[in-house]
């Protein structure tokens, strides 16, 4: 990821406070960062267009990549109008499952590779985006977007970066979906089977303890350390990263020219979450909430940031 992608999403997502140049600074920021998503988008889908089935004379990868950004902008302008970020993640849900729908639907020639990898980003979509959809019901409001929301251009952007958030990460299932090539599944695709359904079973396993934790009064301002979470302080966003890799090496049978371009997919989600907004973010909040907690202090040394180990005694 570019830095200057970084830069405006750690603009977007930490809040960090515009400089005495004020507006003119904020509002170029968030310029530069719109046109940055979308020309690393446009790059992305002019790649994993080599090789795709098409529609007319429009690549169905093509298609899929446009709409990561439409179906956002869509709704951005109800969501900017009534200043509320309740049907982002929603929305993000929403578009994994259009792109994924219509590229199997668009494609020639569908195998079990591609029924396999759709089903796998139907299921990841519908079940995290309920999680966080409820969660953030559940909250009232999403602490990340309180000053967003109220600065239309800034607000705009962070909906465009989930565009190519979205295109990046489903990038080697587009590949796998759309493209001409096919391949049988062979033991290079049971291996990304076999991670996948690692990541996915970690990630639901730590969403949900980590809910059960938070429900209960008699854990009120403590920090969950039992379950995955005693293998890895973030073992949620480890789960991630396994799956996405996971469908990534199911694409490397099927993937030429320049197609390959859609392997970011997995570093991008890497470099998204231990670089930019995932764990940097929930790092320094956990460290200024418990950071002079012995208890804390204690985890933080004994339990390894993301890759899962375990527990010391």
């Amino acid at each position: 990821m570019p830095q200057t992608v970084a830069a405006a999403a750690n603009i977007v997502l930490f809040g960090v406070r515009p400089s005495l140049a004020g507006v003119t600074k904020q509002n170029r920021n968030s310029l530069l960062g719109i046109i940055a998503s979308v020309a690393i988008g446009v790059l992305v889908i002019l790649a994993g267009s080599d090789g795709s089935t098409k529609v007319g004379s429009l690549a169905v990868f093509a298609l899929c990549g446009i709409l990561s950004y439409v179906i956002n902008w869509i709704v951005f302008v109800p969501s900017n109008a009534a200043k509320t970020e309740h049907f982002f993640d929603l929305t993000g849900s929403i578009t994994y499952l259009t792109v994924t729908v219509v590229a199997l639907a668009l494609s020639d020639d569908v195998d079990t590779r591609a029924v396999i990898v759709a089903a796998m980003v139907i299921v990841w979509a519908l079940r995290l985006g309920s999680f966080l959809f409820r969660r953030v019901r559940r909250d009232g409001r999403d602490g990340r977007f309180d000053r967003i929301k109220v600065d239309p251009l800034r607000f705009f952007m962070t909906w465009t970066l989930q565009g190519l958030w979205v295109l990046l990460t489903v990038a080697c299932a587009l590949a796998i979906i759309t493209g001409s090539e096919r391949e049988s599944i062979g033991w290079v695709a049971i291996v990304g089977i076999v991670a996948w359904v690692a990541g996915f079973a970690i990630e639901v396993a730590a969403d949900q303890q980590k809910s059960a934790f938070k429900q209960d009064p008699a854990n009120e301002g403590r920090f969950i350390t039992s379950g995955v979470w005693a293998w890895s302080r973030h073992p949620n966003y480890f789960g991630e990263i396994t799956l996405w890799t996971g469908i990534a090496i199911m694409a490397i049978p099927v993937l030429s020219g320049w197609r390959w371009v859609t392997l970011i997919s997995p570093v991008f989600v890497v470099v998204l979450l231990t670089r930019v907004s995932g764990i940097p973010l929930l790092e320094r909040r956990a460290k200024k909430r418990w950071g002079d907690d012995e208890a804390f202090q204690a985890y933080t040394r004994n339990t390894p940031v993301l890759i899962p180990r375990p527990p010391r005694r």
